[in-house]
Parts: structure tokens; sequence; C-alpha cells
């Protein structure tokens, strides 16, 4: 088709060659610019060329959007790519997928602590266990909810005040600020946080999404490492051997038979408090084959498996008796009138009073145990402490006690080489339960033991 100088009256007069589908209308000023009118009257505007041998057709858009004089303005300047053996539709999708880098960057730079933080409690929670991702959430929890026990608020947990903070400005004068705060009233908690705020950091490191956000120096800097509370056991927070018998009998005489098994045995077995009051009926207790299953904190899938004391066993044995007797008919009928029925405790440790029907708070009941007996004071976790430090006098190897209270392996031999089946991890865990009951004064049956 002969060029001739196209002209607005031009543009809206040319009309589609009869019988095709699309005509094309060259313009003589402008190199390659051409009006395309397709048998259904759309107008636009194209640029056609050869680059390397081959024809190029860029469209550069509607008439109704594009008026004359700046469609030529554009035509030139793809000509220009083009005589500089540039494709101007490989600029284009590199000039798209830059603007599209800066502003997915641009997004990224705004994404805050918490958004991330919400993210990263997702992608490892299947590798962790339920109680250090409860941690997690309660740590990381804004407050201001009421309580599930008693009266008030939830407090804020210490990493609720970075949760605002964009993930550059966590650098780590912003993190020292933070720690300082933190560990003034609460440097056992705040130690805890900080050690979660390090993994995370890592971890966002390495994702791709939040690869580079966070300043280096967050949690290595000097003044951040300073700032962190050097948190140690509290003397004497474990139980001496010739304080074994006033213990449990102070303990063995307390009114709520839970209370009273479940915190032998955490002195039994030097498990966590936590893992301790998760444990069901179904799955993992085997009275049989004396073996209990714990939601260890370190495996985190599929809990560690310990071996069930022969005087264990019998306290559990008593307590699943119990958790099998049906109610008072008062209760029966208040349950009635509630339009729910019942059915034995799924918990080896249940509660009447917590929200999901296991022990949640035995702290009270351990208090009055010590102060009928006595002694000083000495927290849950002291009792685990108690386990690991009276093992020593039955002379038990270190790693058979690592491996029962769920501890990392700490040499080479027991990371690699060191795989204690159940029945020999019996061996000794029953000596250890042996020799604390008799140093107890305890009567129990030991040629149960095996």
């Amino acid at each position: 088709m002969a060029r001739l100088p196209l002209t607005a009256a031009r543009v809206e007069a040319l009309a589609c060659a009869p019988g095709k589908s699309q005509s094309i209308h060259w313009d003589s000023k402008a190199p390659g610019l051409g009006l395309r009118i397709t048998e259904a009257g759309a107008r636009s505007y194209i640029f056609e060329s050869r680059l390397f041998g081959k024809t190029i057709r860029v469209t550069i858009g509607n008439v109704h959007t594009w008026d004359l004089g700046r469609a030529r303005t554009e035509a030139a300047r793809l000509k220009t790519l083009i005589d500089g053996g540039i494709d101007p539709r490989e600029h284009r999708a590199e000039q798209q997928a830059a603007h599209e880098a800066r502003r997915v960057a641009a997004k990224h730079q705004e994404v805050t602590f918490g958004e991330a933080w919400d993210v990263y409690l997702e992608a490892r929670k299947k590798f962790w266990s339920s109680r250090h991702y409860s941690d997690h959430l309660k740590n990381s929890d804004a407050g201001g909810k009421p309580r599930k026990r008693g009266k008030g608020l939830t407090e804020p947990g210490s990493l609720a005040s970075l949760r605002p903070l964009r993930l550059p400005e966590i650098t780590g004068d912003r993190v020292a600020q933070w720690m300082i705060q933190e560990a003034t009233n609460r440097p056992t908690v705040a130690a805890l946080a900080y050690r979660q705020l390090r993994a995370f950091i890592r971890w966002a490191a390495e994702h791709k999404e939040y690869g580079g956000l966070i300043p280096s120096d967050a949690y290595g800097a000097r003044d951040v490492k300073d700032a962190v509370p050097r948190v140690k056991a509290r003397e004497g927070d474990v139980l001496q051997r010739e304080q074994l018998p006033a213990w449990f009998a102070a303990v063995r005489c307390l009114p709520n038979r839970v209370h009273s098994v479940y915190l032998q045995a955490l002195l039994l077995t030097g498990a966590r408090r936590e893992e301790m009051a998760a444990v069901r009926w179904t799955g993992d207790v085997d009275l049989q084959w004396r073996s209990l299953t714990l939601d260890d904190k370190v495996e985190g899938t599929g809990g560690r498996v310990i071996p069930l004391t022969p005087y264990l066993t019998s306290l559990l044995e008593e307590l699943k008796r119990l958790n099998e007797i049906p109610p008072s008919r008062r209760r029966l009928t208040t349950l009635a009138a509630r339009g729910q029925t019942w059915e034995p405790s799924p918990w080896v440790f249940p509660s009447l009073t917590s929200e999901d029907g296991k022990l949640a708070e035995p702290r009270a009941a351990h208090v009055k145990a010590l102060e009928a007996a006595a002694l000083p004071h000495l927290s849950l976790h002291g009792l685990r402490r108690s386990f690991g430090t009276l093992s020593e006098w039955v002379e038990v190897p270190v790693g058979v006690v690592a491996q029962i209270q769920g501890h990392k392996p700490s040499a080479i031999a027991e990371k690699h080489y060191r795989r204690r089946p159940l029945d020999l991890l019996r061996k000794w865990h029953d000596q250890i339960e042996a020799w604390v009951l008799n140093e107890a004064g305890v009567a129990f049956p030991l040629k149960h033991a095996h």
C-alpha cells in the first residue's frame, strides 16, 4: 500500500479494504509508523521495521489514546532502538521486569517484623513441638486479652514491641535498646526472646523474600550481646539426697491425686513440665510394655520414647482406674443439663478447670507440699534438674540421662554413634528410680523392677 502523510482527518476517514480483516496505512513522514484498521473499525498505531533480517512489528496503541504527534515520536524512538540492534519487544520486557523488581523491592522494604514473624512461625511449625511453638506465640503476643485464669488482661510478650517495626529497622542499636528494656523486668524471658529473634533473623536471611532486609549486625553486635542477660539457675534449685524423704512424704499426701502423681513423675523422669502435662492415655502411655512418649522439644516430630519405671507405672495405673470411674449422679445431672455426656478424660493429668482439660498450673500444689515439708523453694524445673543431679549417685552414663531427659547430644560419639534402645534405657532408669525410692523411704516392691 502506498505511503501517504497521515493527518488527524485521514486517521478518522481511512477505512479497511473491502474483503480484508485489516488494512495498514503507512505514514510517509515517520518511517515505520502505520495506522492499522480492522474490519470492525478498530484503529491503532503500529511500528514495523527489520532487525537482523527479520520483520519486527510492535503495537504502539489505540488512536483514541495516542494522538498522531505522540505516535510519530514513539515510532522515532523505536527506530532508534532498531538501528542500535535492540529489539523493542525485548527492551520493553526488560523494562517491565526491572519495574516489577523495583516494585517488589519497595514492597519488601515495608514488610513489618510482625508480618514476617507470622510467616516464620507457620513455616517452622511442622518442625517444632507444640510446646516450642506455643512459646513463640506467647512471646510475640500483643497481650490485652482476658486471662484464662484469674482476672485482668494478659501482658504483651517480649517480642510484641518489635512487631510494628519494618525489617530494615531491626538494627543492632534497636535490638540492644529492646533487650535492655525487656531484661530489666523479666531477664529469663528476655533471654529466651533473644534466642527466638536470633533464629528468626537467620531464617529471614536465607528466605527469598526477606533476605538482605535485616542488617547483618542485628543480633551479633557487641552492644546486643552485652545487653542479653546471663540467666543462671537459682542456687539450690535442686533436691538434695537428704531432702527426698520429706519431699516424697509431703507430695504423696497431697489431696489431689493428679497433682501428687504429676509432681512425682517430673522428678522420676526429668521431663519438662509441659511435656508431662500433655501426655495422653492413647498413644503416649503403654502400661503393658512400660513406655512413655513425650512431646519432645528437641526432636519435635514424633516425640521421644522413654521407659516407664515400675513405681511410676503403678501410679499411672491408679490414675487410669480413677479416671475411668464415673462421677457422682449430681455431676452427671449437671452435665446432662448442659447437653453434655461424661467420658473418661483423654489426658493422663486432667483438670476440670483448665480450658483444654489438662493440668495447667500445678505450682500451687507443689508450694503447699514444700511448705508442709519445711523445704526451701524448688521450682518445677528444679525437679527436672534434680533428676539429672541425683542420677549421678547411681553412676548412670551421662548420655543415658541426657537421652531420657531429651537433651541434645553434646559429644560426637553421642551424636553419631549412640542409639540406645528402650530396654537399655530401662535398665538404668529402673536403677535410678529404685535408688530414689530407697533414699526417700518409699516402700515399694522393687522386685518388680527389671
